[in-house]
This record gives C-alpha cells, structure tokens and sequence, in this order.
C-alpha cells in the first residue's frame, strides 16, 4: 500500500512584512514588524502534510547559501525528508510578502533555484514516487519540468495534484492527467478567462473546468470557503470563522490538509472540510510553516462545529 505524499516544487526563504497599507508611489513606509521564515508553495504543503503525520518527500531545488540550508532544516525538523532536494549554485528563491492589517496578502517571488529543476531530478526521485499515493505539484519550477513529473509520476502510478498557481498557460493535455486541480479565485479567473467572484461563479468555472479537464476541481474562496467539483457533484464549503492575523500559506495549508485527508480515506469533499480547518488554524499565527497546525490542532477545531 502506498503511504506517501511527494511534493515537486519550490522552497522559498519568506521575509513577511506586516503593513497597514500599501506604499504610494515615491512613499517610504514604516511596516509594523518583518518576520523571516521558510517558505514556498511546494515546502510550505510539504511541512502541513507533515505536522499531521504523513510520510512526506519533497523534490526541489536551493542554493549552497544560508537560506537555502535554513529551509532544508526546517523541512526536516517538521519531519519532511529532504534526500531530493538538491543544492545548486543559484540563489535560494525569495519571496516578498506584505501583509496588511485585515488579513490580506501582496507577495513576489524570486525565483532563483526553483527554477534549476532538472528532469534528472525527477528520474532520481523515481523509487520514491514509485512509492508514493499522491503527487502534489506547483507552478514555480519550470512548466517543462511540471509537465514531465505529470507524466513521470502518472506512469509510476501517483495519483496526482496540481496547484495551478501562479497562474499561466499550460497544454491541456498535462491537465488532464491531473486527478485534482487546485486554484484560488484569481487562478480560476485566469483559466476560465473571466471574473471569479464569488460562491456561484466559483461554482460555475468549477464544473466548467471539471468538464474541459476531466479533472476533481477544487477553487479556494478565501475567507469565504471552497468550491470542489468531485466525480461532476458541485459542493460550497464555508470557512471556519476566525480573527485572521495573517494569511500567508493559508491555501498551502488546505493543500497539505487536502493530501493527508485523502491519505486517510477521505472522500475529496469532506478531505476539503478538514483542509479549512488547517488553513484556519494557520490564519491565526504569522509566518507560514511555523503557523501551520499540528494534528490534534486541527481535531480540536473540528470538534467546534
């Protein structure tokens, strides 16, 4: 029986700052506080499916530099096996989040050694997701290589997930060999090429992805809820109401609740009903994987219904 979730995808090095408003154009301004913590999609889902105690690998790439092993140890003190994770000559990616007072969030990538992923690094990883129950994948490593760990991991047997995020083109052909796709309001909205604002455009573009795809789809409606689209069944799931701090990896955290869910025989909707749960407990702390719940976390707030 295959008991792990492997992350291909990008670790990050966050420095977050809290802010009370954006800056005019030409305007120095003072943010409140600056907190520095690992980060990146592909990490940050790694670490959640950890903390609830999944066999977790992660695939990627960082820089021989501090913040690259900054990230490898705090992969691994969240129990987050890092063999695959290769260190380059590139820089270790960055990310620049501001992070306003009601809880919203206005960030920028640096890219730097994501984007050193190598198709040898998926060949390498090959046991491993050969091992592997769910393949879950992000759009900050090149799309070539995305597309070919879509193949690589459906011919090695992986059910696979791809949070199409940031948004760009990619061949529907390699859409289509995703069981679950994962996307905010603004991802969809960029697919579907029109505006999701709201539970019934969410639930419209879900069923219309569901059809062009083939594909469980799953759109985040942040403090709102979630539409998920399982097996042509269209459901809204609200949020947990909580007094957010900040949102940084709050959609991170609903994927790696999503993969540990489906990992224990959840069904995809209710796995999306755990996964709120996660992304509520994270909105609550500042940072992104430090924030992340715990499992008994988690089943202390599901027990609030």
């Amino acid at each position: 029986m295959r008991e792990k979730i492997t992350v291909i995808g990008s670790l990050n090095y966050d420095i977050v700052l809290k802010i009370p408003r954006l800056p005019e154009c030409g305007e120095t301004l003072p943010a409140d506080s600056a907190v520095f913590s690992p980060g990146g999609k592909g990490a940050n889902q790694a670490v959640q499916a950890a903390k609830l105690g999944v066999p977790v690998h992660m695939v990627g790439c960082v820089g021989d530099d501090g913040h690259g092993q900054i990230l490898l140890e705090a992969a691994r003190r969240y129990g987050v096996d890092t063999e695959h994770v290769r260190r380059c000559k590139e820089p270790t990616g960055m990310g620049i989040i501001n992070a306003m007072e009601d809880g919203s969030v206005f960030a920028c990538i640096v890219r730097g050694a994501n984007f050193a992923v190598k198709k040898e690094d998926i060949d390498q990883a090959k046991e491993i997701l050969k091992d592997t129950f769910l393949a879950v994948l992000q759009m900050e490593i090149p799309q070539e290589i995305n597309c070919y760990a879509i193949e690589k991991a459906k011919e090695w047997g992986c059910k696979v997930l791809l949070n199409a995020a940031p948004a760009e083109e990619i061949p529907l052909d390699y859409l289509k060999m995703c069981d679950i796709i994962v996307l905010n309001e603004v991802e969809a909205g960029f697919y579907l090429k029109t505006d999701v604002k709201n539970e019934k455009d969410a639930r419209k573009g879900a069923a219309l992805l569901a059809e062009t795809c083939g594909s469980d789809i799953i759109i985040t409606l942040g403090k709102t809820g979630a539409v998920v689209s399982e097996g042509g069944k269209v459901t809204f799931i609200p949020s947990r109401k909580v007094e957010a701090i900040e949102t940084t990896g709050a959609g991170d955290s609903f994927i790696g609740g999503v993969g540990y869910a489906l990992k224990s025989g959840k069904s995809l909707t209710d796995a999306c009903r755990f996964a709120t749960c996660c992304s509520a407990v994270t909105v609550c702390r500042m940072g992104a994987q430090d924030a992340m719940p715990f499992l008994e976390e988690v089943m202390e707030l599901e027990k609030q219904r």
